[in-house]
């Protein structure tokens, strides 16, 4: 395994991966010709509110489980041994933040877009500037995600590049069009099946090759692969417990929190309580993605030592005498760029309907809203298309895009916190954060970005190039595929040590300066105060901190009344502008 040779499918591989775009297109029909057949937008952007727990938490763990991360999260654990695995200890608060802070707040209010939100809580500007970074964001990173894993799997076996990227791009957008968010998560569901099928097949061949899973866990500790607890505090240390534990939870919270993808799962949910525990089900689900992961890393570390590993040529080698098991691992791994690639179509779709086109064309008819919401899914499709092709004439450029995805998750987590913490910050405050906020991210990442490009690197990604790390708010989709040799650096100092940051603190650090930047603002013009603000739009956390203080002290920080009843209560004084949906959470919240 010294020295790699291209690979090639087998007929039951065509067969196995052909099967995949069949099924996700026949679930796609099934719920375009079934229900209510997607004829309104509620059915179409948030399947009639109908979803129940269980395919809501699959869609969830799905929606950014991408090829990216599938092929990454090895590749980490075989170059740098298993401290990743503690990453799993942010997923606690990372998830019980969202479920019982986020969740309440966005169902209560009735939403459709996350974006909605700021224009309840600010005003029209900070709801167009979050909905604008978002499409910048994903736009950017959903041709990436279609390209990078069809560019892996050709360099590897000669599958069709071009081929590939069609293929997943025209039957994702054919299910997401004619499907809605229906559609979107019960494909979820079938992929979600699929990728732990590859991940599992992959581990228990390798195990059974390489003597047992005893026998895996023993070389791997005599190659020094099984780390022990790093509480090193230095921020510029990529791995410790404090980036995994602390900073993941911030990626978590960028995800899972505010994320128009994720949240858009949470309010198709039929009640608040099956959104709440949709959380609770992710938790154990993405433990074991995580466990996967590891346990395919530490697998591959008991292979011979290849100048240019990566988890396709070690699954292509060990199952290179087991026809149909290739394909079913490509299944597994497009399955995650499908369920990625989806979900940013409808979130888009959403976003654009629902932020940029609605309250412009108030008189706009139900039947005609739902044909360009489709439309919309369709033409972003297509935009994803055009993306990919870019991707491919980008070469080392291509981490730039990735990392872009990555900047911007973590000032919009900083938006949401700004509203929904802190009462007296007003709209100037979150405009000038989160430009500021923006500003940080960018000049952070490009002076990473520059300073890793200093150093010459191959310039195939993924397969053997050293990709900026992504995950951190919905950067979260994008593992590290760092695979390049380790050498001793310098400790960087001054400037270069903010260039040099782990990506994990990223969105802690972002969102935190939209907030201080936001909170400075707000009290230099003029503090908001409770009487303005939009029932429901913000959660009195710091009340609840400071129960210890008296009521007035409280009321000043405007967190006195517990978030239900200050809906139930000031719902019924509120004026017939965004803010009416607030009526219906009356008679939820009465319930």
């Amino acid at each position: 395994m010294g020295d790699v040779v291209q690979m090639h499918f087998t007929t039951p591989d065509y067969v196995i991966f052909a099967l995949l775009l069949v099924a996700s297109t026949c679930i796609g029909l099934f719920y375009a010709l079934s229900g209510g057949r997607q004829r309104t937008t509620q059915e179409f952007l948030l399947a009639d509110r109908s979803m129940s727990c269980l395919p809501v938490s699959l869609s969830l763990l799905a929606t950014f489980q991408s090829a990216v991360a599938i092929l990454g999260a090895p590749s980490e654990i075989y170059t740098y041994g298993t401290q990743y695995w503690f990453l799993g200890v942010s997923y606690f608060l990372g998830l019980l933040i969202p479920a019982h802070v986020f969740i309440p707040v966005f169902y209560r209010l009735r939403l459709t877009s996350a974006y909605e939100y700021l224009e309840l809580r600010f005003n029209k500007t900070v709801r167009i500037m979050g909905t604008v970074t978002f499409i910048f964001q994903m736009v950017i990173y959903m041709g990436v995600v279609l390209y990078a894993p069809a560019l892996a799997l050709n360099a590897v076996t000669g599958f069709d590049l071009w081929g590939a990227v069609l293929a997943m791009g025209l039957v994702c957008t054919l299910y997401t069009t004619l499907g809605g968010l229906k559609a979107v998560i019960w494909t979820d569901v079938f992929q979600t099946i699929v990728m732990f099928a590859g991940q599992l097949a992959v581990i228990i061949v390798g195990a059974h090759q390489a003597g047992g899973m005893g026998e895996v866990w023993r070389k791997a500790m005599n190659g020094s692969r099984i780390a022990s607890l790093d509480l090193n505090p230095d921020p510029t240390e990529r791995h410790t417990f404090w980036t995994l534990g602390v900073g993941g939870v911030f990626l978590m919270l960028a995800l899972y929190g505010v994320n128009q993808a994720q949240v858009q799962r949470y309010l198709s949910s039929r009640t608040e309580r099956e959104a709440v525990m949709s959380c609770y089900v992710v938790f154990p689900c993405q433990q074991v993605v995580l466990c996967l992961g590891c346990l395919m890393g530490l697998v591959m570390a008991t292979s011979k030592p290849m100048t240019r590993q990566m988890v396709l040529y070690f699954v292509m080698d060990v199952f290179r005498d087991l026809p149909g098991l290739p394909g079913l691992f490509v299944a597994c791994l497009f399955s995650g760029a499908l369920s990625t690639i989806s979900s940013a179509f409808n979130s888009l779709a959403t976003v654009t309907m629902e932020d940029l086109i609605k309250p412009f064309c108030p008189a706009m008819t139900e039947a005609k809203a739902t044909l360009l919401s489709k439309g919309l899914a369709l033409a972003y499709g297509l935009v994803c298309l055009t993306m990919a092709y870019v991707a491919s004439l980008m070469g080392s450029v291509l981490q730039a895009a990735f990392s872009i995805f990555g900047m911007v998750g973590g000032p919009l987590l900083g938006l949401f916190c700004l509203g929904m913490f802190f009462p007296w910050a007003n709209s100037t405050g979150a405009i000038v954060g989160l430009v500021a906020g923006l500003a940080m991210a960018f000049w952070i990442g490009i002076g990473n970005f520059v300073s890793r490009m200093a150093v010459p690197t191959p310039l195939l990604p993924i397969i053997n190039a050293t990709t900026m790390p992504l995950r951190g708010n919905m950067t979260t989709a994008v593992m590290t595929t760092l695979i390049t040799s380790i050498t001793a650096k310098p400790k960087p100092t001054g400037v270069q040590a903010l260039y040099n940051l782990s990506y994990l603190w990223y969105s802690a650090h972002n969102s935190t300066t939209v907030v201080i930047v936001g909170l400075i603002v707000s009290l230099l013009t003029g503090p908001m105060k409770e009487k303005d603000l939009t029932p429901g739009t913000v959660y009195p956390v710091l009340g609840n901190l400071l129960f210890f203080l008296p009521e007035r002290y409280r009321e000043k920080l405007c967190c006195v009344t517990p978030l239900s009843h200050k809906v139930a209560l000031r719902s019924i004084q509120a004026s017939p502008q965004p803010s009416c949906r607030l009526a219906h959470t009356v008679q939820e919240t009465a319930l």
